[in-house]
C-alpha cells in the first residue's frame, strides 16, 4: 500500500485480526515521509456473497439491507443505530462461518438474524420476525 501523505511504499509495524468484525487492522508507516497511519482490510462482501431468491435469480449480498432491517426492529432502543451495526458485525461473521459456499438462503439471512436478535432483544427479535414472515 502507498502512503496516504506522500505516495511512497509502506511498511506494516502491527497488525492484529478483529474476528468479531472479520477484518484485520494494520498500523502502516511510510518509509518516505515516516507518517504512521491505520487501515482495516474487510473482504468486499457483495461479490464475495450471493443471495439466491426462490425464483431463481442470483443478486449480490448486501450488508446494508441486513443493517436496515435490523435497524428497524431495534428502533425502540436508545441507540439503534449503533446496536444495528453491532448485531449486523455479528450476523456477517456467523453466516461467514456457517457457510460453505459463497451462495445464501435468505431464509438463512433470515433465521441467523432472528437467533442473534432473541439473544440480544427479546422486543426486536418479535419486530424482526413479523417483517420476515416465511
Amino acid at each position: 500500500m502507498v502512503c496516504i501523505y506522500c505516495g511512497n511504499e509502506t511498511q506494516v509495524v502491527n497488525s492484529r485480526p478483529q474476528k468479531r468484525l472479520n477484518q484485520i487492522w494494520r498500523r502502516r508507516q511510510c518509509s518516505g515521509c515516516g507518517a504512521v497511519f491505520t487501515t482495516e482490510e474487510s473482504a468486499h462482501l457483495s461479490t464475495s456473497l450471493a443471495v439466491r431468491r426462490q425464483n431463481g435469480p442470483v443478486s449480490p449480498f448486501s450488508r446494508d439491507k441486513l443493517f436496515l432491517s435490523l435497524l428497524k426492529a431495534l428502533g425502540h432502543r436508545t441507540t439503534p443505530v449503533e446496536d444495528a451495526g453491532a448485531l449486523t458485525a455479528t450476523i456477517v461473521a456467523q453466516l461467514l462461518q456457517n457457510t460453505p459456499k459463497a451462495v445464501l438462503d435468505p431464509s438463512d439471512i433470515a433465521k441467523t438474524a432472528l437467533e442473534t436478535l432473541q439473544r440480544f432483544d427479546t422486543a426486536a427479535a418479535v419486530q424482526y420476525q413479523a417483517y420476515h414472515k416465511d
